[in-house]
């Protein structure tokens, strides 16, 4: 974190004089447009079309729980009309790069309506793995929100109607084509939550258990009738470290336990823990899922309404087995 703070506070000496003389929030007449990593990226770009200038700071497979903004990043902050993000605390780095630009664009949380998973809630479906979790070494954050609100696609309707909002009032004379973009896109969305749900509801309820890297499936699973039995970071972030020998070995008795049929890496980590613990724990280890990132143009989750289908295609092929 202090690695951080540094970077944004050197960001900040860099611009300075860029900052004295604040670039205009439109470029051509197109709404200059920040969303703070790649998933709402794409979401943001779904509904904005060609009458914004969009840049997004996390790309494809980065880690936006681990980012470092440059200069160039702060100073895209600075160029903004509109930043869009997350929220529920899951862009760490961004009060502060936000205030070292002296950007004065508006900043759009699009999870502003969506009831948040806490931690508890979270894991009370999982219970019977709970010392799983508490095994992998991180602090528990009981009472913390749970940012992945993207996994449950009926969320991501309501933060589309949240982008198309802000754009709105950002640029009423594209309202309507913001109105338009967001019907059509808001109509794959309801498609893909009801292929989501056909291929979870075809699995037996008590093999609708989820084991991943961290705590990225909550809402998910929430939505779509799982069970979260742990994670092996125990964390909603990527920053926890990896678990011991003794941590491991207490995960595959208590994945034993639970009943978990597979266990699910993420693009976001290391392939390397979640297949050892599938192998000692004699369970399938099933290929990856996108959680935090997209996948990299041209794979299986280079947008969201890809790898959302992914998703619930790995899951249903590996717990089905």
């Amino acid at each position: 974190m202090l690695r951080k703070l540094f970077a944004v506070v050197a960001a900040a000496g860099v611009l300075a004089a860029a900052c004295a003389a604040p670039a205009a929030p439109s470029v051509g007449g197109v709404l200059r447009v920040v969303a703070t990593h790649s998933i709402l990226g794409d979401l943001v770009k779904n509904v904005g079309g060609d009458k914004i200038a969009l840049v997004v700071l996390v790309g494809a497979g980065g880690d936006a729980h681990t980012f470092e903004p440059t200069p160039q990043d702060v100073a895209q902050i600075a160029a903004a009309g509109l930043l869009f993000e997350n929220g529920l605390q899951f862009e760490g780095w961004l009060d502060a790069a936000y205030a070292a630009s002296g950007s004065a664009a508006l900043r759009v949380p699009v999870s502003a309506g969506i009831e948040p998973l806490m931690a508890a809630e979270e894991h009370e479906a999982g219970a019977d793995a709970s010392h799983a979790t508490e095994a992998a070494g991180a602090d528990q954050h009981h009472g913390e929100p749970d940012p992945h609100i993207w996994q449950s696609v009926s969320n991501w309707i309501m933060a589309a109607k949240n982008v198309r909002s802000a754009l709105a009032t950002a640029d009423p004379a594209n309202a309507e084509v913001f109105s338009a973009n967001a019907e059509a896109y808001i109509a794959e969305l309801q498609k893909l939550d009801v292929e989501i749900f056909a291929q979870a509801n075809a699995l037996p309820a008590e093999r609708r258990v989820l084991f991943t890297s961290h705590d990225a499936l909550g809402y998910f699973a929430a939505r779509y009738g799982f069970k979260v039995a742990g994670a092996a970071l125990a964390s909603f972030t990527t920053e926890a470290s990896d678990p011991s020998a003794a941590q491991l070995a207490e995960l595959v008795q208590a994945i034993k336990a639970a009943g978990v049929p597979a266990v699910f890496t993420e693009n976001m980590h290391s392939q390397q823990v979640m297949d050892q613990i599938a192998r000692e724990a004699g369970i399938s280890f099933a290929r990856e899922l996108y959680t935090d990132a997209l996948g990299e143009p041209g794979s299986a989750g280079e947008t969201y309404l890809k790898m959302m289908r992914s998703n619930s295609t790995v899951i249903a092929a590996a717990l089905g087995r």
